[in-house]
């Protein structure tokens, strides 16, 4: 069984807080040097609903993996709570980079890093701008540019509401500290992130857990539509492997950025809908066989 470890490490002015995922080891300290890899759970998530789980996988296929909260999530200290901003997170994980390349569990050489839906979005981010990254995986990768969006929030004209809202939320913040939220998943709430039922998020024996406070912070919209992931593909000169099904989301957006690589690149089309990937059998146990597969030969 691999062991976790509770570490912490700082980014920014934040204290994040994470579990160390090793192999075959009673303690961090009886624990042999494996090759490092970094976690990247989906958009609004903390690490204990799918980064995790990826994380001990990964340990049970012999690698180090690190899943952790990013600034403003679950036990991560941050403020505002719950914001989902594309460049605190990319810097979160150039955090976890130095601090999984400076742990004694972790072996010398270069990491892997690990994108799950939206994680993807800056797993690539930090592979096209970090050089201890030496080869990346991306899991039913979310991965949108500009027409991406429209497509999916409601186009132009639904963008720019969304840009509205965000930009009258961002002014009540800056005069009064107050972060308006609203859900992440709601079927009832067309102003929700997501607005409809999705049971993995819902689930209290899936990814409906406590420490998931289900809330989106509004004024984060604009970062997040401005963010283009296709663009990133142009940069990403490593080892790359997307694993994704035409029944999860944006396949278009994959194949896309799939297309855009510049290194050697590996396309795993299988089954499942999005949120099978976050937990279920056979798709976690199929993408964890070939992400560690994967990094085995690449690293």
């Amino acid at each position: 069984m691999p062991l976790r470890e509770h570490v912490s490490f700082v980014s920014g002015t934040a204290k994040l807080a994470g579990h160390l995922f090793l192999p075959g080891a009673a303690s961090p300290v009886e624990a042999t040097p494996a090759q490092g890899v970094l976690l990247a759970g989906t958009w609004t998530s903390v690490k204990e609903q799918m980064a995790d789980r990826y994380a001990e996988e990964l340990a049970r296929r012999g690698y180090a993996a690190l899943a952790f909260d990013f600034t403003g999530y679950g036990e991560s200290e941050g403020a505002p709570r719950d914001y989902e901003s594309p460049e605190l997170k990319v810097r979160d994980l150039h955090a976890a980079a130095d601090f999984l390349t400076g742990h004694p569990a972790v072996g010398d050489g270069q990491l892997g890093a690990l994108g799950v839906c939206a994680g993807s979005m800056y797993a690539s981010a930090l592979a096209a701008e970090d050089a201890r990254v030496g080869s990346l995986a991306l899991v039913a990768p979310w991965l949108h540019d500009r027409r991406i969006c429209e497509e999916n929030y409601g186009g132009t004209e639904g963008i720019a509401a969304k840009k509205a809202a965000a930009a009258a939320a961002r002014r009540r913040y800056e005069a009064s500290g107050e972060v308006a939220y609203v859900p992440v998943v709601s079927g009832s709430d067309p102003d929700a992130a997501m607005p409809f039922d999705i049971d993995f998020y819902l689930n209290p024996e899936r990814g409906g857990i406590p420490q998931w406070p289900n809330r989106y912070a509004v004024m984060a919209w604009s970062e997040w539509l401005d963010f283009d992931a296709v663009a990133l593909a142009a940069k990403v000169t490593t080892p790359a492997l997307l694993v994704h099904s035409e029944d999860a989301a944006i396949p278009d957006g994959a194949r896309r950025f799939y297309d855009g690589l510049m290194g050697e690149r590996t396309f795993l089309w299988t089954d499942g809908v999005q949120f099978d990937f976050y937990d279920q059998a056979p798709q976690v146990g199929l993408a964890a066989d070939a992400v560690a597969e994967h990094f085995a030969r690449t690293l």
